[in-house]
């Protein structure tokens, strides 16, 4: 490589590494693995070194990844929150120790020691405490310069308030979310439909840096603390002292420390904590190597990116072959069928790999995995096994091409996949799988408004086997509510009066509790205003309902295919017989205040939802829409109002507080 192929590659090399540490860093969205990245990384800073003309202290060999995210405040760190530097074999560990214990000699120290932890993989913080009392927590963010997310740290229940001393300290510590909070997290994601999360770091950083405390409350957020940065009135000799203290401090400190004299004690302890790693209960990307001697330390100095008294080192993601025998489809809550590979058996990092998901159509055809493949299995994040390679080379003619089911596995409904979306889903509304979120659905405030009827009941009646479909739920007896809970007689009079007063409700809630793909509450008014009984609207064609304003083709479509199955007869028929309405009930409305207006509804109103809201715009003649144009004529603004407040503003369009349009409606 001459200096001029150098020079680009150089510049190809830093456009690459910046690009993907904000996706790391600042979206907590990763594209590619860690060890990608650091072979990018090692691949710069090789060039760097062998071209130093090319060197700029904006590449980030220089500096630490990470920005501060707009919405939060900013944080200078007094002591910076550096990085560390990454080796990724023995050979790089010995003679890193090597030019440490040469400084030692150089100043009089003998027999530096060391300690060697687990790098934990979360993302960094820095925690205050003025007279023992926890004050302030900011994110690493660049090094420097980080993000205050004090209200978010004290949503962890194992970062303590108040220390076992009056003492003004800051720490630092790696918050993460354990292996197997991080599963059942993902499982919850894939259940509701959401983005599954890349791996525990990403999910533990996005938690952290939610503007929202709240959010962050509600994620298994954990921390271990693993450095003093900046202590008054005390002082101590070395690093594992310090660890000990901030334990007695109250402090959840990194459980895996291994004090070391020698070379060989240091790689033993590297190897062992690769052997174990599977055990551990939070995830790891690397074991840190430390100078024990806090003096010695300070002689050893930093750059402006890494500490010279520490470095990291990198396990390699390990893989395996194996054989991939069969591919099965599974039917989550909502009805999305996701493909999972049955493996021959293997270990891969600690663990048996049996099956893994091949989460959906395109996946399975972008990498042209067949029935019988040989397949490389890794674990993505030591949590995940995942294919990242098929042996094309090992065919033998006898592999089987998948297709995804037509049918329903689990009920045998017609499965359909919408243009745009890469899941396909199963459409029966009476499918076992789904029956739990239809039933959630169903007796929602938004659809038929069962008021008792939460999911802890709805588990509860499913357990004891006395609701196997929506319509069930008509036929429960006051003794089967009553044995619910204990003295549950009120509450089984409560609901079942609840359960009645439903089948009283307008045809729109029915409409809207079917939960057809695509029709919300606003489509389902519009179809029973439209057709008037349940009747006419199961008759209606495709092409009828897609000339319908607020309808459309897709959506036309989406109810013609849910009246034509024999599950959704079925269902009516049922609920038919127990006696809920079929009609739409017509309003005697004189008041048309709203006639020709058109509202729009942005964050979050103190009295009302936005249902009951847009309720009252439409019985006043008006309508509301999810878009603020210039044919909008109000926007109705309520707290944390976002980017369509904004919009409004620019358009000079009427924005209503909640008590303007309390005013209004009188």
């Amino acid at each position: 490589m001459n200096k001029e192929q150098a020079k680009e590659r150089i510049e190809e090399l830093r456009k690459q590494v910046e690009y993907h540490a904000k996706k790391y860093y600042d979206e907590d969205k990763p594209e590619i693995s860690d060890f990608e990245y650091d072979m990018l990384m090692v691949e710069l800073r090789n060039l760097e070194k062998e071209y130093p003309e090319f060197k700029s202290s904006d590449s980030l060999t220089q500096k630490v990844g990470g920005h501060v995210k707009e919405g939060f405040k900013k944080v200078t760190h007094e002591v910076p929150l550096q990085s560390l530097q990454d080796v990724f074999s023995f050979a790089e560990v010995e003679e890193y120790i090597e030019k440490t214990n040469e400084k030692a000699k150089e100043n009089n120290i003998e027999n530096t020691k060391y300690v060697v932890e687990t790098k934990i993989d979360g993302l960094s913080a820095a925690l205050e405490y003025k007279e023992g009392k926890f004050v302030r927590g900011a994110t690493r963010g660049n090094g420097l310069v980080g993000e205050d997310v004090t209200e978010n740290l004290r949503t962890i229940k194992t970062i303590p308030m108040e220390l076992n001393e009056k003492i003004d300290i800051t720490v630092r510590g790696e918050v993460f979310i354990s292996k197997k909070d991080f599963e059942k997290m993902n499982q919850e994601r894939e259940d509701d439909e959401k983005e599954l999360f890349a791996n525990a770091r990403n999910a533990a950083a996005g938690s952290l840096r939610q503007l929202d405390s709240r959010i962050t409350a509600k994620r298994p957020l954990d921390i271990y603390i693993f450095n003093v940065q900046k202590i008054e009135g005390k002082e101590f000799n070395s690093h594992f002292e310090e660890l000990e203290y901030l334990s007695k401090l109250g402090f959840n400190v990194n459980p895996v420390r291994i004090y070391c004299k020698n070379i060989e004690e240091i790689e033993n302890a590297i190897k062992k904590i690769g052997e174990e790693r599977e055990k551990l209960t939070f995830g790891i990307d690397g074991a840190v190597v430390k100078v024990d001697d806090l003096k010695f330390r300070e002689i050893l100095g930093t750059t402006a990116k890494v500490p010279r008294w520490a470095i990291a080192y990198k396990y390699p993601p390990e893989r395996k072959e194996t054989i991939l025998k069969d591919i099965v489809c599974q039917v989550g809550r909502t009805g999305v069928i996701t493909p999972m590979a049955i493996l021959e058996p293997v270990r891969v990092a600690g663990s048996k790999i049996s099956k893994t998901t091949l989460h959906n159509e395109d996946f399975i055809k972008e990498k042209d995995i067949k029935i019988g493949d040989t397949v490389v299995i890794q674990k993505a994040g030591d949590v995940i096994p995942e294919i990242v390679e098929v042996k094309k080379k090992k065919r033998t003619g006898n592999e089987i091409d998948f297709e995804m089911p037509k049918v329903c596995p689990v009920c045998g409904a017609p499965t359909i996949r919408e243009e745009g979306e890469v899941a396909v889903r199963c459409t029966g509304i009476e499918c076992p799988a789904k029956l739990f979120r239809n039933l959630v659905h169903f007796v929602s405030r938004e659809a038929m408004n069962i008021d008792g009827l939460g999911e802890a009941i709805i588990k509860q009646l499913l357990d004891k086997g006395l609701i196997k479909n929506v319509a069930d739920i008509y036929a429960l007896k006051f003794e089967d509510i009553a044995s619910l809970k204990k003295n549950g007689k009120k509450f089984a009079e409560n609901l079942i009066n609840s359960i009645n007063r439903s089948k009283k409700n307008d045809l729109y809630r029915l409409i809207t509790a079917f939960g057809i793909r695509h029709v919300g509450t606003k489509a389902s008014k519009v179809l029973a205003k439209r057709y008037k009984n349940m009747k006419n609207l199961m008759n209606a064609t495709s092409e009828e309902l897609a000339l319908i304003e607020d309808i459309g083709p897709i959506v036309a479509d989406s109810i013609r295919e849910f009246f034509l199955q024999d599950q959704t007869i079925d269902l009516i028929e049922k609920l038919r017989k127990a006696g809920v309405n079929m009609r739409h009930q017509e309003e005697t409305n004189s008041d048309d205040r709203f006639n020709g207006k058109t509202f729009v509804l942005t964050g979050t109103l103190e009295k009302y939802t936005r249902n009951e809201a847009s309720d009252i715009i439409e019985k006043l003649g008006g309508k509301t829409s999810s878009s603020v144009s210039k044919k909008t004529d109000y926007v109705l603004a309520g707290e944390d109002a976002g980017s369509k407040l904004t919009k409004a503003q620019n358009l000079g369009v009427k924005i209503l507080t909640e008590k303007e349009f309390e005013e209004l409606i009188k």
